[in-house]
């Protein structure tokens, strides 16, 4: 028998706010760690985008929130804004559905702290929710105070290492009362996070849900190889193609995000832009609109990635493959939700094979495709090449320089030329063999004359 909500016997509130977004059944990280939250044990969830880890929290924090104490009861950083919108979101769904009210707080850089510092000396919410530097901000200048609180989750505490706020969180750590149950859910564990863990965690239950139970089975991984193509004209083309509800297209960088946003503008297109050279005003503005589907399709960084949870996305594209390859489960995690179709298409260069190579290690499995008489049509498998490039790594250092540079010209009649270099380099490797073994056989018969004189 299937496990349901029903069986945590969670207040009569949070089971409307759950029917209400038709979550029946717990997802595997859910399933596991909501009980043992409720215990009140340290836990560490190793979870990627997809799996449910912000409800994992979210549930037990409010089925156990003392709704007539009106003082700070959890905290929940995060590294991202815009993550704090989304979890700061959901917390407010559940809310609306309590009889008593529920004071729940979102504070994050670039808001006004003035106004926030005035609502605090009239009243302290029951959650916060926010990003680390601003909530430090608000426990400094006394604004905030945490010393009732008995519950901090560290939210993409691998992200809150990367980006450096490990320390900011320590400090908000350090401000509680004597009780604290510590929540630390990440995609990864770094070694560089573990003392940070060992000095607030007390036993904490481990739990971790593999990366590849995260990808969704409805997913289609499309690989698309760009040989020198525009690459603005190939994601135009593949915005074009069909009839896509909602498309997300990541790049790597800030600079790269506004090229393609400017571009597919310029197409006609309606796009929406995410990424963390905006201001935060601009920001938060683009991500309400981004939830209300006001655009069909939106570019945004890596930050993004993290913050945008839509069931209607039918589409991501990866203008390329990121540096950090568990980016990449984040990123095809945005579509696929709740056993719905979709497509994710990775855009590469030839020279991207080996990252390529790692991620079908990590366990996605690709499909090659190829963009023809503007539809997207099987293309070949490109480890059909493989013993080609074993041939070639037989090559002296002089040839495989020849061959890589006439690669990048991309002349006509490269392949040509190529080919017969090759043949020369194999007919004088041949001709200097025949000459040793020639010189080889005369010493043989002059050794042996020798002998017999």
């Amino acid at each position: 028998m299937s496990t349901t909500f029903k069986q945590f016997a969670l207040k009569p509130f949070i089971n409307e706010a759950l029917a209400e977004l038709n979550f029946t059944t717990p997802t595997p990280v859910q399933e596991k760690l909501i009980p043992v939250i409720e215990r009140g044990k340290d836990v560490i969830g190793q979870s990627a985008t997809g799996s449910g880890k912000t409800h994992a929290f979210l549930l037990p924090i409010f089925d156990q929130l003392d709704l007539d104490r009106q003082v700070v009861q959890a905290v929940i950083t995060t590294p991202s804004r815009e993550l704090a919108y989304q979890i700061y979101e959901n917390a407010k769904q559940l809310a609306e559905h309590s009889q008593q009210p529920i004071h729940i707080a979102n504070y994050v850089g670039g808001t006004d702290k003035k106004r926030q510092v005035d609502k605090l000396e009239n009243e302290q919410p029951q959650i916060i929710i926010g990003t680390p530097g601003r909530i430090l901000d608000l426990i400094n200048t006394q604004a905030l105070d945490l010393h009732t609180a008995n519950r901090l989750v560290v939210d993409e505490a691998d992200m809150t290492l990367d980006l450096g706020f490990l320390d900011q969180v320590d400090k908000i750590a350090a401000s509680f009362g004597d009780e604290l149950q510590m929540m630390v859910f990440s995609a990864t564990i770094p070694q560089k996070l573990e003392p940070f863990l060992k000095k607030y965690m007390n036993q904490p239950v481990t739990e971790e849900i593999p990366v590849a139970s995260v990808i969704s089975p409805t997913v289609d991984n499309l690989l698309i190889s760009t040989k020198g193509q525009d690459k603005n004209d190939l994601i135009y083309q593949l915005l074009t193609i069909g009839e896509p509800y909602l498309v997300l297209i990541f790049a790597n960088t800030r600079s790269r995000v506004q090229e393609i946003h400017d571009y597919l503008l310029g197409q006609g297109l309606k796009v929406g832009m995410i990424q963390g050279g905006m201001k935060p005003r601009e920001r938060k503005r683009v991500m309400k609109q981004v939830q209300r589907l006001e655009f069909q399709f939106v570019v945004a960084t890596d930050l993004a990635a993290r913050g945008i949870d839509i069931d209607g996305v039918s589409d991501v594209i990866n203008d390329d493959i990121p540096e950090d390859l568990d980016y990449f489960i984040h990123r095809v995690g945005r579509t696929g939700r709740n056993g719905m179709p979709g497509t994710a298409i990775t855009l590469y260069q030839p020279g991207e094979e080996q990252r390529v190579s790692e991620l079908e290690q990590m366990g996605i499995q690709f499909k090659p495709k190829a963009i023809r008489n503007h539809e997207i049509v099987d293309s070949y498998d490109r480890n059909r090449r493989k013993t080609h490039r074993n041939r070639a790594k037989k090559l002296d250092p002089t040839m495989i320089g020849m061959v890589k540079k006439n690669k990048r010209k991309v002349k006509p009649g490269y392949k040509r030329r190529i080919k017969n270099a090759i043949k020369r380099n194999d007919d004088m490797n041949r001709r200097i063999e025949q000459r040793n073994e020639a010189r080889k056989q005369r010493k043989q018969k002059k050794q042996s004359s020798q002998r017999y004189r």
